[in-house]
């Protein structure tokens, strides 16, 4: 049986996210997408140089199926700005029925073409 994921990715701007979630949409690999305009990470950057980076980020959640998840994370790699992108697969407890099905519904769309 199909599950249901959400997969946690960051960009650099809505702009980016934007046009990244049109994308992933588009080509069929998930069925919702929803933007958060500002986060602010605190994390080490460049590798192993001992710097903090306290840039701003947007966060986007992917609604997708599990096993989409190769082709999403290959797609998101594609076209990321990032030389390491974030990208977290979350699985799910309980999803109701009728959003599910209107997930997956999305998604088989671009599958029968």
């Amino acid at each position: 049986m199909d599950e249901l994921i959400l997969v946690y990715t960051t960009w650099e701007s809505v702009e980016q996210a934007k046009k990244a979630g049109k994308h992933l949409l588009e080509k069929r690999i998930c069925g919702c997408v929803n933007i958060y305009p500002e986060m602010q990470p605190m994390f080490w950057w460049p590798p192993r140089e001992n710097r903090l980076d306290g840039s701003k980020e947007v966060v986007m959640i992917v609604k997708t199926l599990k096993r989409k998840y190769e082709e999403l994370e290959k797609e998101i790699c594609k076209i990321h700005t990032y030389d390491v992108p974030c990208i977290i697969a979350i699985p799910t407890y309980k999803v109701n029925k009728d959003y599910f099905d209107w997930i997956k519904g999305e998604i088989e769309m671009g599958e029968s073409k």
